[in-house]
């Protein structure tokens, strides 16, 4: 039986099948989705280029915290709290250890200056003006707050870390470090103005974010004078003056703009002090909205007074002035503060 031959189809051929296969109307519909669909590809690309990065740093952006909404900075105190000394006339019976803790509450009078150190001894004969061992009756003597804290606020205009932070990559976001405040959980150095023509340096340790620009306050410890051999000398330089620029010192009960840092330092915490043993410290102040005024001590005397006054340790370690305290105003005429 002779075998059959078939024909193969031709390409031509087996295209003209699949075309009859293929209803007409959608032949007609492949080219023009083929046209719309180019530029809604080039379309979807561009839009997606540009929300994505949008929508990450949206979301991004939800995690930080706002920043606070900026308030009309306080005024200024004027004038500027005066570092100073007051005059004590020497009674009968009277001793230096004895004057130091009746008269400046200062319990450690003893241990402070001790005869085992001759070093501190001849340190407060020059402090006070004459000699411990050789008072008389009626010799007047210049009596220094030991430690003394000031009250100061003003216009954050530098804050640099003592310690440098390793910053975290962010390359599709641009997050300026402002924004979200500096870290000065370490400890920053701050440039701050309290007077229009007059900036300090504060020391400061704080959990708050800090930013340029904002308002704070803070109680600080003055400067003491270097005495060779005598580390805890207890006493401010007598030439020392916040009307000069460039005075550094170490601060606690901190405040930035509205917000207190109730885990910043105590003001016991600045060592050396004897805060703790006497109970107290000294504070220099301006009577006024720019100074006093903010930690809520009224006193019975003209904005602008500057004065002298001790403040009491509670018992949660807070420093208050409670009624009967002693205060002591400053005099411009003498130079020193007199009783109030």
């Amino acid at each position: 039986m002779a075998g059959r031959v078939y024909r193969r189809s031709t390409p031509a051929e087996n295209l003209r099948v699949v075309l009859h296969a293929i209803p007409w109307r959608l032949l007609l519909l492949i080219p023009v989705l083929l046209i719309l669909a180019f530029p809604a590809f080039l379309f979807g690309t561009g839009a997606g280029q540009r929300l994505l990065p949008a929508l990450t740093k949206y979301f991004y952006n939800l995690g930080i915290p706002p920043t606070p909404a900026p308030t009309p900075y306080p005024a200024f105190s004027s004038p500027l709290p005066q570092p100073g000394s007051l005059l004590y006339t020497v009674q009968v019976g009277d001793s230096c250890d004895e004057i130091l803790t009746t008269q400046m509450s200062m319990s450690d009078a003893s241990q402070t200056f001790s005869d085992a150190v001759p070093a501190t001894v001849r340190a407060l004969d020059n402090a006070i003006g004459q000699d411990c061992h050789a008072l008389q009756p009626g010799m007047v003597i210049t009596l220094s707050p030991q430690y003394p804290l000031v009250a100061l606020g003003g216009i954050v205009l530098k804050a640099e870390p003592t310690a440098a932070l390793q910053p975290l990559p962010t390359p599709l976001i641009n997050v300026a470090q402002q924004q979200m405040g500096i870290d000065c959980s370490t400890g920053c150095n701050l440039a701050v103005r309290i007077a229009p023509k007059v900036q300090v340096a504060l020391t400061v340790q704080t959990t708050l974010p800090v930013h340029i620009g904002s308002w704070v306050w803070a109680q600080a410890m003055l400067p003491r004078e270097a005495i060779a051999g005598f580390d805890a000398y207890p006493y401010v330089d007598p030439s020392a003056s916040l009307n000069l620029n460039g005075m550094t010192m170490h601060v606690c009960d901190f405040q930035i703009d509205a917000t207190h840092d109730d885990n910043a330092l105590s003001c016991s915490q600045l060592l050396p002090n004897t805060i703790v043993d006497d109970g107290g410290s000294w504070l220099f102040g301006v009577v006024g909205s720019g100074s006093l005024a903010h930690w809520h001590i009224a006193l019975p005397y003209p904005a602008g007074t500057r004065v002298l006054l001790w403040l009491s340790l509670d018992n949660n370690g807070n420093l208050v002035y409670r009624r009967g305290n002693r205060v002591y105003r400053f005099d411009g005429q003498t130079h020193v503060y007199v009783r109030a």
